[in-house]
């Protein structure tokens, strides 16, 4: 119930409102977004990385329905590619993209032009020698997103997919993107969908996680574990083993903001960890999304807006 709460709270324009009116917001927000600007990405993408962690960072917005905007975010992207690579960040550092950001939600054209953002991007990645990997959002969105991230890896094959392990239909995405050369992030899922096309439980979204970590781990691509779940964790470790699969052949990522000692431990072991580094000032979504992933951090969430300092 609480989760359902927090995700209807994430497309209310009064809650909205009311959130980003408090003094108080501003500390939450600093503890899962690096800040308004690609410098502050620039900067928390240089310090994870000095930590042995890796990053992929996410310029903050969604459900574009302006031409023009739909452009600013792709120079956004492209500003962000020139300056991690001027860093030399790019070894350790992509992109995280949602195609709703750069125009798939446009009512005339939207594929179209989100297909030729998103290729500018990939450009924009590879001549900074790094990757880019496309965010799931909504299941109406699915289709569509599936289809412009196969035709953007006829030029580019290392574009990165999300799949989400709450969809009913996730089990079979994960057979057929478990093919050499894929990337896929497998991740629990964060919207409010309905009973028809997702599951309800925690257990069932674990049960369908850990069948869909099997056939990626045991598959021909490189998996991208997205659980802060200790036992999930534990999990792709065995499968890791069980597949024959060495150090470099999959990694595990975790939000900015969440777990970051388990974060520095799983790196200091060995394993590739990737950190999600959201920024910009389009948080509220964000935010709502996370609370409602971890429930335990609304307490802190509630004292912080209540806080004047």
């Amino acid at each position: 119930m609480l989760r359902r709460t927090l995700l209807a709270a994430a497309g209310s324009d009064r809650t909205r409102a009311l959130v980003e009116r408090s003094p108080g917001s501003r500390q939450v927000v600093k503890r899962y977004v690096a800040g308004p600007a690609t410098d502050d990405a620039v900067a928390v993408a240089d310090a994870l990385i000095e930590d042995g962690l890796l990053a992929t960072l996410d310029h903050l917005g969604e459900d574009t329905t302006d031409a023009n905007q739909a452009i600013l975010v792709k120079e956004a992207y492209l500003l962000l590619l020139e300056r991690l690579a001027a860093a030399g960040l790019t070894p350790h550092a992509e992109v995280s993209v949602k195609l709703s950001a750069i125009g798939q939600s446009l009512s005339s054209d939207g594929e179209k032009i989100a297909l030729e953002h998103a290729h500018a991007i990939c450009e924009g990645a590879q001549r900074a020698g790094t990757t880019v990997t496309f965010d799931m959002e909504d299941h109406s969105t699915t289709d569509s997103t599936l289809k412009i991230v196969a035709e953007l890896r006829r030029d580019y094959p290392w574009a990165g997919i999300v799949l989400q392990a709450y969809l009913r239909r996730t089990e079979a995405d994960c057979k057929d993107f478990a093919t050499p050369g894929s990337r896929v992030r497998l991740c629990k899922g964060a919207y409010r969908e309905p009973e028809s096309v997702a599951y309800q439980t925690t257990q069932d979204v674990d049960l369908s996680f850990v069948r869909c970590m099997r056939t990626l781990m045991a598959g021909e691509g490189y998996p991208m574990l997205a659980t802060h779940d200790p036992r999930l964790i534990e999990i792709g470790g065995a499968l890791a083993v069980r597949n024959g699969r060495g150090i470099g052949s999959y990694e595990f990522q975790m939000l900015f903001g969440v777990r970051p000692h388990e974060q520095k431990r799983l790196a200091s072991a060995g394993e590739r960890m990737r950190v999600y580094v959201p920024y910009g000032s389009e948080w509220y979504g964000y935010l709502m999304r996370r609370l409602a992933e971890r429930p335990a951090n609304l307490g802190f969430f509630a004292r912080s807006l209540l806080s004047k300092d």
